[in-house]
């Protein structure tokens, strides 16, 4: 009884891992919301309108993930190392490179997505005369022309807070104009301008409370910073290229299934896989702001070199992840099905969640858990290389599952069913994380152990 009240006293007192936590609790609300947000979406628009919505939106957010520099990983790891140093001038030379050169790769963005909304609509969503709707979604990408940038200053000074009221905020505006939209007959358009203000909102309000908490934390004059202050260019590049270029692979192998479906298949499947990746948001909402909270506390204890305090906070968080995952796969195994077709009754009126025709999801949802459940318990593989410097191995590792993805798509999908392509994400997911983790953990190891050696050898 001692241990086990040793044992949570332990847990309840490490201030690493309780400040985790409380900011990942911060960004949990709005993923809520947003989650809501998807089942009703689905339900006014019916399942392959629902598609055709991720098809745009996708193709959209996949365009701008392929073509501009996303640099929050920089930010966080060069900011967040110069300021634990103590060097606020080079702290301010990283964000000023990566705010222009975020701003410079967004605007070449846009521009490359009206040159290939005809493709969008013609090839994916299977009508041309969706085309304009590409172009009105593409606004997004300027809206968000610095938001990484941004969002990477507010995770390395801590205000998380900040981020999860500006989450808050989008999700309930998209919720109040679907509702209207929903008042007034919803249509593709409608509920596609109202997830447009909710992108409005994400990109533009972090750029302007970093710049609102920037000169408190590295001084008025941060923007004038000199850029000779910055890391060795040649460091930095292959950082920025490689942690962009792993952004872009998971473009190919993990964030464009509802457009693999809908090229290979019709809008109705796709609308299928949206809805799975709404249901598995479930096992994944939680864990998700873990991703950014534990990120910069990684960075710190590497750059300080406190290895026992890294094992520990990657060790607790794990186990919260398992938790987490274990119970909601558990839930949706079991009533996965009901949550999609039955009806339900509460204070004596009927309703349903989803409609019937969504019930197809089900087989699709229960194939891509297994592979999400593995990434969310893990989650911390990427940052763990990245927080190392090891940005080339997670490059590597993303490049060539993401191309036997691929590879076995183009090959196996046009004969296959629908529900191939998802046994094809959840591979790549278990060959991807468990390289990664081996790696990050192996890497560590082999430096702490050098490191003692070398006090030792003294």
């Amino acid at each position: 009884m001692s241990r086990l009240r040793s044992a949570a006293q332990s847990w309840t007192q490490d201030r690493l891992l309780r400040r985790v936590v409380r900011n990942s609790t911060y960004l949990f609300a709005s993923n809520v919301i947003s989650a809501i947000l998807s089942i009703v979406t689905a339900n006014l628009l019916g399942v392959a309108v629902f598609g055709t919505l991720g098809i745009v939106t996708g193709f959209v957010s996949n365009i701008n993930r392929l073509l501009s520099f996303r640099m929050g990983d920089v930010v966080v790891k060069y900011m967040g190392e110069a300021l634990a140093r103590g060097e606020k001038e080079r702290a301010g030379a990283v964000v000023r490179l990566a705010a222009l050169v975020e701003t410079a790769t967004s605007l070449l963005a846009f521009g490359a997505l009206v040159l290939l909304a005809p493709l969008g609509g013609r090839f994916f969503a299977k009508d041309a005369a969706l085309e304009p709707l590409f172009v009105i979604f593409g606004l997004s990408i300027l809206a968000n022309i610095a938001a990484e940038t941004a969002t990477g200053v507010l995770q390395v000074t801590n205000h998380f807070r900040s981020q999860a009221l500006i989450n808050l905020a989008q999700s309930v505006l998209v919720a109040a104009l679907v509702a209207l939209a929903a008042a007034r007959g919803a249509s593709l358009q409608s509920v596609l301008l109202a997830y447009l203000a909710g992108k409005v909102v994400m990109g533009l309000a972090p750029v302007f409370v970093a710049l609102y908490w920037l000169p408190r934390t590295l001084g008025a004059g941060w923007w004038r910073a000199d850029l000779r202050l910055l890391p060795p260019w040649r460091e930095l590049t292959r950082f920025a290229i490689s942690t962009n270029f792993s952004g872009t692979i998971n473009v190919f192998a993990r964030d464009s299934e509802v457009q693999w479906v809908g090229f290979f298949f019709d809008n109705t499947v796709a609308g299928y896989y949206k809805t799975a990746l709404a249901l598995v948001n479930l096992v994944v909402m939680p864990i998700n702001p873990f991703i950014g909270t534990t990120y910069p506390e990684i960075t710190r204890a590497i750059a300080s070199r406190q290895w026992a305090r890294l094992r520990k906070l990657l060790r607790r968080v794990t186990l919260i992840a398992a938790g987490w995952t274990a119970a909601v796969a558990i839930g949706l195994l079991l009533f996965g099905r009901q949550v999609l077709f039955s009806d339900w009754t509460l204070f004596g009126r009927t309703f349903h969640i989803y409609s019937g025709s969504f019930l197809p999801a089900f087989d699709v949802l229960m194939v891509i858990l297994i592979g999400y459940g593995a990434a969310n318990i893990l989650f911390w593989n990427r940052p763990l290389l990245l927080a190392q410097g090891l940005a080339g191995d997670a490059l590597r590792v993303s490049f060539w599952s993401m191309l036997a993805k691929v590879a076995l798509a183009l090959i196996l999908l046009p004969g296959a069913g629908y529900i191939m392509e998802a046994w094809l994400l959840t591979g790549y997911f278990l060959l991807s994380v468990g390289i990664m983790v081996w790696r990050g953990l192996n890497s560590a190891a082999k430096t702490e152990a050098k490191e003692a050696g070398t006090e030792s050898g003294q």
